[in-house]
């Protein structure tokens, strides 16, 4: 008996899963260079939105886990990239300040980016901006 509901060709998931790793693949080199990875420049992209933020707001707009983030953050710490304080407001909150090496490295992560568009030069501008649609709606809560 045939299942062609689990043939690879037919799985929007796979297709998901070898796009992902084929743009981490391409940030890998000039993340190097900053000396971070992957989700370190997606913490580091948020705070350079907008620093100091709690934990809690970081989550929200990384939509990285607790736990990871924990341990991505105590490395971004240990790397003097950023800090952690507590909310003069409200004691229990954390709120992630950037260092000054942090706030640094925003200009060498400028290019970046473009590098990575670079890699995906078969698609228009057009076709980006309709599969950051159709992703968002992937990504969005039912």
């Amino acid at each position: 008996m045939e299942y062609p509901q689990l043939k690879l060709d037919n799985q929007i998931c796979h297709r998901l899963y070898m796009a992902s790793n084929r743009i981490i693949r391409n940030y890998r080199d000039p993340l190097i260079q900053l000396d971070l990875t992957y989700p370190q420049y997606i913490v580091m992209m948020a705070l350079w939105e907008k620093d100091g933020i709690t934990i809690a707001d970081l989550l929200e707009k990384t939509a990285i886990d607790g736990g990871a983030m924990t341990q991505i953050l105590k490395k971004m710490t240990d790397k003097s990239l950023l800090s952690i304080v507590k909310d003069e407001n409200d004691k229990r909150k954390r709120i992630i300040k950037l260092e000054t090496h942090g706030s640094e490295l925003r200009h060498q992560a400028a290019a970046i980016p473009d590098k990575i568009r670079c890699s995906f030069s078969h698609m228009t501008d057009q076709e980006a901006q309709q599969l950051i649609a159709l992703l968002d709606k992937v990504n969005q809560e039912p």
